[in-house]
Parts: structure tokens; sequence; C-alpha cells
């Protein structure tokens, strides 16, 4: 069975609609992942629930990138070899192209 969103053999990124989307950092302890999952989660919510521009539309948004990047999928890499990011390139144009082509996806 065909995964729905095929992650890269390094495990760093997962693949929607041909485009590269960081990974949580692996080395967080589970506990500590699903905190900042549930912190995602509520601010996400917020998101959605502000009126656009307001103060609290801010705010939720800051929440938003503050679990994210606790989470290692924005801001610095959470790997340590020096290798380039690619988050939110698409797969096709970095040096996962072959292992994206062999993945059948469109």
């Amino acid at each position: 069975m065909k995964e729905l969103y095929p992650k890269t053999p390094d495990g760093r990124y997962f693949v929607v609609k041909g485009r590269l989307w960081r990974c949580s950092n692996p080395a967080l302890d589970e506990h500590k992942r699903q905190a900042l999952v549930d912190d995602l989660m509520s601010a996400r919510r917020a998101v959605h629930h502000a009126s656009a521009n307001s103060p609290e539309m801010a705010r939720a948004r800051e929440e938003v990138d503050a679990a994210k990047r606790a989470l290692g999928e924005r801001g610095p890499v959470w790997w340590d070899d020096g290798v380039q990011d690619f988050n939110r390139h698409l797969a096709k144009n970095t040096p996962y192209a072959a292992w994206f082509a062999r993945q059948g996806a469109d």
C-alpha cells in the first residue's frame, strides 16, 4: 500500500502534493512531542476562530510558529550533518528527486 504522505529515506521530510515538509525532530521524547502537538492544535484552533487582522489572530499565529519551531518543523534544522534544508521545496527540484520519482506520485 502506498503511503499517503511518504517520508524521505532519511526521515527529514514528508511529501504533500510534491512538496517537502520538514518532519518533527525525532529526538524529542514522546511526552514532550505530544505536549507540543497539543499546543500546535490549540493554536491552530485559535487561528480558525480569530478575526482577520485582529490582535488575537496575530497572537495565535505566533503560537503556531512557536510550536512548530519547538517541534523542529521550522527554524534551525534538527540534524547536525550540515545538509541543506529543503523545507517547502518541490521534491523534484531537490536531491530527493530520484527517490520521489520512484514513489509514483503525481
